[in-house]
């Protein structure tokens, strides 16, 4: 199993849990399909933070828009 599949199941366990939101595909957008806002944001990006125990910022979290683009972010920053 590669790490970016790793990745993607943990990502998905993290906003199942936290969320409870189960169904996610590459292309599911973060606004407009799960319909995040500015806390739900937050709230993730604590999230990402103690399951992969690194800092995310603001603006970085800003950037990303589709499921996929989050976890190009985790792989890059892991």
């Amino acid at each position: 199993m590669n790490s970016e599949k790793t990745i993607e199941d943990r990502l998905k366990t993290v906003i199942k849990e936290k969320f409870g939101l189960v169904e996610m595909r590459p292309s599911t957008s973060l606004v407009e399909d799960l319909h995040f806002d500015g806390q739900d944001t937050l709230d993730l990006s604590m999230a990402i933070e103690a399951e992969f125990g690194f800092e995310v910022q603001d603006e970085e979290m800003e950037k990303i828009d589709t499921f996929q683009s989050l976890v190009d972010y985790v792989t890059n920053k892991g």
